[in-house]
């Protein structure tokens, strides 16, 4: 029939079908994520334009994390995002790296000195005494 396409008939672009699966806000952040090399299809970098396919693990790096996904369904329609996590599915080895980095992360921040700050009303006051007992003396 003309009206339907089976699914192998259905061809996505990698740009749309990123937007599509809500890894990215619109289109144009991810034909510029592909561009810049930062999304990698079945291991090589490829162009915006790249039609997707089922089973293909495609690989996403976004801020300090890394993510690699399985392509479930294809879907050209961005829809809520129940349905668009239905496309794709997370490695176990990429769920365990991004969980240790952001393990490494929290360890990072714990570990920094508080900001240092002015200091207060009476911090100054003892400064100043100190200061005029040191020329005093």
């Amino acid at each position: 029939m003309k009206g339907q396409a089976s699914a192998t008939e259905h061809k996505v672009r990698l740009d749309k079908w990123l937007w599509a699966a809500r890894f990215y806000k619109t289109r144009t952040l991810a034909k510029e994520a592909i561009e810049g090399g930062r999304v990698h299809y079945n291991g090589a970098r490829v162009k915006p334009g790249r039609v997707v396919e089922a089973g293909a693990e495609v690989t996403l790096k976004q801020g300090w994390s890394e993510k690699t996904v399985l392509v479930l369904d294809i879907s050209e329609k961005r829809g809520p995002a129940p349905v668009a996590q239905k496309l794709y599915q997370e490695t176990e080895a990429s769920v365990e790296k991004r969980e240790q980095l952001a393990w490494q992360q929290k360890q990072i921040q714990a570990a920094q000195l508080p900001p240092a700050r002015r200091p207060t009303k009476k911090q100054r006051r003892m400064i100043h005494r100190f200061k005029e007992q040191a020329e005093h003396d």
